[in-house]
């Protein structure tokens, strides 16, 4: 809940320079990155610091849906794993997070074409991933509606926990500068290090060939609004 307050701050802060100071918004542009300090800078390094947990296997400040493709997370389940219903598994779940991913693609190809006519500005564009960023805790702590199409039974199992950065600076894609290819450059770094330990260690992703994943095991305290353990009684 800390963290959800700490991104609206983010938000309303993001608001107030778009209306209030605007040249602060400057250093979306090419190179301006490197040349005059912002509050954009800082949010920047927020940014990069939180994608670059995601890329080693922190023991703390990240929850255990996100360090699952971690080998020294990984418990093998007592009873013998059965190959052929985790292949199902995974073929399931990652059908219906490609199913979610051209979605997502056409909703940035909206924002793009909107963009390209002259609708929505740069500024629109950078307070989107903004607002995505917030989003991003609206569907772990609240409502999560892409687990209508993954009906996975909370955050510490999802398919696609990982995939929340990629998806958030998408529409920084037609913003261009240095400023939103590295954070779109470093998402996709993330992505990809996900998917391949998908790809190659499916059983880490398996609440039934993973006991960490398993309720009786679980210590998150995240997903309250699915998760009986830890729902207020």
């Amino acid at each position: 809940m800390l963290r959800f307050v700490g991104r609206s701050v983010v938000l309303a802060v993001c608001v107030w320079l778009c209306i209030a100071y605007p040249q602060q918004l400057d250093v979306l542009q090419g190179w301006a990155f490197f040349q005059k300090p912002s509050l954009l800078h800082l949010l920047w390094l927020i940014w990069v610091g939180d994608m670059t947990l995601q890329l080693i296997p922190a023991k703390k400040n990240l929850s255990l849906g996100s360090k699952k493709l971690f080998k020294q997370y990984f418990r093998p389940a007592q009873i013998k794993t059965d190959l052929l219903a985790l292949k199902r598994y995974i073929v399931s779940t990652t059908r219906a997070a490609y199913r979610i991913m051209l979605l997502w693609a056409a909703l940035i190809a909206v924002l793009g074409f909107c963009h390209f006519r002259g609708w929505l500005s740069d500024a629109a564009l950078f307070m989107t991933s903004v607002l995505f960023y917030v989003c991003d805790l609206i569907c772990v702590l609240f409502w999560c509606p892409f687990r209508l199409l993954l009906k996975n039974r909370c955050c510490t199992t999802c398919r696609i926990f990982n995939w929340a950065h990629v998806m958030m600076f998408t529409p920084m894609l037609f913003v261009g500068g240095f400023y939103s290819y590295s954070l779109l450059a470093l998402s996709l770094v993330v992505w990809v290090a996900w998917e391949l330990s998908v790809l190659l260690h499916p059983e880490r992703f398996w609440w039934q060939s993973n006991e960490t994943l398993q309720c009786a095991s679980c210590t998150d305290k995240l997903c309250t609004q699915y998760c009986r353990k830890l729902r207020p009684r």
